[in-house]
Parts: C-alpha cells; sequence; structure tokens
C-alpha cells in the first residue's frame, strides 16, 4: 500500500520545526528515523496533513552528559547512540539492549528518541529508559519545556504523555550508579523481532529493580528482593502484568518467560 497524500516539511531549525508543529496541530506527524512512521503510513493507519523531518535538524542531533545523565537529542540514531564512546561504562543497560533493537540496518535510521516516543510496549528502549528511571524532554513554542518522568510518559500501547503541540527534543538516560550490575534480555522469535518478553535488571546487593517489556500495554518497572522471596515476587509480578494471548504467544508463556527468565537473570546474570 501507499499513504496517503500528505504535506512534507524539512525544517532547519528546533524553533522551525516546533512552529510547524504547533501550526499544523494534530495534523502533523514527526518523521525522524521512519522505521515506525513510514509502516503506519503506508498501511494507513494513521493519515497526517503534514509530515515534518527533523532528520536535518543540527540541535537534535546530539549525545553528551549533563546532570548525570546521558542526554540523547531528537535526531540521533540507534547507530550512533551504540558506537559513542563509553557507553558501555556510563549507561551499560543501554548497550547491552541496543544489539537487540531491530537489525543493523534499521538501526542505521531508526533515532532513539523515535523509539520512545511510538512507545510500543515491547520495544527495547523504552523499557530501558523506564527501568533506569529516565526522563522525556518536551517543548513548545516559546522554548516552554516540560520533564516527564519515563514512569509517567508512556501510558499504553503506543500512547503517551507528549502533548499534539509538544516536540520530543531529548531523552535522559541515568548514568552508571557504583555497585549495581545491570543487565538484560529477551526472547522474540527471531533476533531484531518486538519482543516476546523482555527484561531490564539494575541490581544492587539486596534487592533488584525489574523491568518487564512486551506483556503489559507499557514498561512496567518493580523492586523485587534478590535473594529470599525472589521466585514468588516474580510468580506475583508475572500475574500482575496482565497478559494476554495474541498470534505470538499466549498469556500462560509469557507468564512463565517472566518468572523463569527473570529468575535466571538475576541469579545468573
Amino acid at each position: 500500500m501507499k499513504p496517503a497524500a500528505f504535506d512534507y516539511a524539512r525544517p532547519r531549525t528546533r524553533r522551525e520545526a516546533i512552529d510547524l508543529l504547533v501550526d499544523a496541530g494534530s495534523q502533523a506527524r514527526i518523521l525522524a528515523g521512519g522505521q515506525s512512521l513510514m509502516a503506519v503510513l503506508n498501511m494507513r493507519l494513521a493519515e497526517p496533513g503534514l509530515v515534518i523531518d527533523i532528520t536535518g535538524v543540527d540541535d537534535l542531533h546530539y549525545i553528551e552528559e549533563r546532570n548525570g545523565a546521558l542526554c540523547v537529542g531528537a535526531a540521533t540514531r540507534q547507530a550512533e547512540l551504540a558506537a559513542h564512546p563509553g557507553l558501555a561504562e556510563r549507561v551499560p543497560l543501554v548497550a547491552r539492549a541496543l544489539p537487540w533493537v531491530g537489525h543493523f540496518q534499521t538501526r542505521n535510521r531508526g533515532t532513539v528518541c523515535g523509539s520512545i516516543a511510538h512507545a510500543d510496549p515491547s520495544a527495547e528502549l523504552p523499557l530501558c529508559l523506564a527501568s533506569l528511571g529516565g526522563e522525556v524532554v518536551l517543548e513548545t513554542r516559546r522554548g516552554r519545556q516540560r520533564v516527564v518522568p519515563a514512569a509517567e510518559f508512556f501510558q499504553g500501547v503506543l500512547t503517551t504523555a507528549r502533548g499534539p503541540e509538544e516536540l520530543i527534543i531529548e531523552v535522559r538516560f541515568p548514568l552508571v550508579r557504583t555497585g549495581v550490575d545491570y543487565r538484560f534480555t529477551e526472547v522474540a522469535m527471531r533476533h531484531g523481532d518486538f519482543a516476546i518478553v523482555a527484561l531490564a535488571a539494575a541490581l544492587d546487593p539486596d534487592q533488584v529493580r525489574l523491568g518487564v517489556g512486551g506483556v503489559a500495554d507499557r514498561p512496567v518497572v518493580q523492586t523485587l528482593p534478590r535473594a529470599d522471596g525472589l521466585a514468588d515476587a516474580l510468580n506475583e509480578l508475572a500475574w500482575a502484568l496482565g497478559a494476554e494471548d495474541d498470534p505470538h504467544a499466549s498469556a500462560a508463556y509469557r507468564r512463565q518467560l517472566v518468572r523463569e527468565l527473570g529468575y535466571r537473570l538475576v541469579t545468573e546474570g
């Protein structure tokens, strides 16, 4: 299929992009990497009047450390983040998750913020942001910014707290904490497919902050005991996620993956 007709704009500055977005309102869609948006347009699940391509906006293209976080601009590609010097030492969870994100070709086009904006509950980067307690920075006309914690930003399947006149300008991944071990794993039909279940863990000596993707309608993060009571806590979490049967896996299978993968991830690494 082909998308419905739309107008196309390629702004050169963040201010120009935001002005276009505000003027068009709900009729506009942002194009960053296009790995999710183009499929949606081709299937006519969305028919915007204006597509705003931000790939040429230089002041949205950056990776930098600020105030204890790795800040990633909205035009930064996933492959650029994966190749960023020191990523494995500064934000190890993201470094471990990125090889699971799509394929080499899609990571060369897809953007970090684009995945966050799309908010697929099976996607790895939203899971990492939520598990680390990261933030999303939104901006509207006149430079007004709003910083939204990941726990509040993801609101359901493909649904976020972003308003129709707000542009995601960056996401912030908290830097590594001393004494914390970061781990990631997932199960998918094929490597690069969206996860049936994905797990991200930040392990302190006595407890684990475990994030689960692919089961509920958004990433879910919960603190669990690391030793005694872990199996029972994982079972309670597996049931609390509200898994449902779908063409890819049964609810029972997803619950079992949360229990088994979660236990192995915490106890074996």
